[in-house]
């Protein structure tokens, strides 16, 4: 008996994972002194019209706000689960269509090239936020934010936080979430990044000044288990370029 429901618990545990999304982020440098219309173009008409083939939907592109150096494109692809973001990458390595599509960018040769390498990482899905929501189309600017912690269990005690509280926190302030994700695989592990949308940087301010008096938050933020489960915040702001789908 103890077997079968050992059995049982596994099934919907498993279940449970595949239900929550997967976000893939990649953080392209550009060269200096290269034409980025090569990456552009190649993410507009050859990998997005892939992956929307295979119905992955919701893709993000930007690029900082902050006149940055070196410049950085950022690129979200929504996956409904690891097994889909393996597939998937199979899937192209067998669109004839996707290799027509992408033959410039990928017969540039390397002196051309717009950027050295590009950095990955993978998120799954909080429970509290299980799929990514679509924001508003007159969105202009989006705020990633990644929070660090020294080890696994503070991250932990962090995610729970926010399942339980934040989340809510965060819809009744108006900041309004697009994707939450624990970092599986990537820099700056364990961490817990998320991405939120704003009309722009007015709205974002004037929302964000009503988080810390928040009654919830108040509470929250004293209780002992979540003491020390951030050790360090990053932030930057982003702008989605035209062909973006969020």
């Amino acid at each position: 008996m103890k077997k079968g429901l050992l059995v049982i618990s596994f099934l919907f545990s498993t279940l449970s994972f595949a239900q929550k999304e997967i976000y893939e982020l990649r953080i392209y440098e550009l060269k200096f002194d290269k034409p980025a219309s090569i990456l552009y173009n190649y993410l507009e008409k050859a990998l997005i019209p892939a992956l929307n083939k295979n119905e992955i939907y919701h893709i993000g592109v930007f690029e900082e706000i902050a006149d940055a150096m070196p410049k950085k494109i950022y690129l979200l692809i929504p996956y409904k689960s690891i097994h889909d973001f393996y597939q998937i990458h199979e899937n192209l390595k067998n669109d004839k269509a996707y290799e027509l599509a992408s033959k410039e960018y990928m017969k540039t040769p390397q002196e051309a090239f717009p950027f050295f390498r590009y950095e990955t990482s993978l998120f799954t899905a909080f429970d509290g936020l299980p799929k990514m929501i679509k924001p508003s189309n007159q969105s202009t600017v989006f705020e990633l934010r990644t929070y660090e912690s020294y080890n696994e269990d503070a991250l932990k005690r962090k995610i729970k936080m926010f399942n339980e509280s934040e989340l809510q926190i965060f819809e009744d302030v108006g900041l309004h979430s697009v994707f939450f994700g624990e970092k599986i695989v990537g820099s700056q592990m364990p961490c817990l990044t998320y991405l939120i949308a704003f009309k722009d940087m007015e709205e974002r301010d004037n929302h964000w000044k009503k988080f810390g008096p928040h009654p919830e938050w108040q509470r929250v933020s004293k209780l002992s288990e979540y003491e020390n489960s951030v050790s360090n915040i990053s932030r930057v702001f982003l702008k989605p370029l035209a062909f973006s789908q969020l």
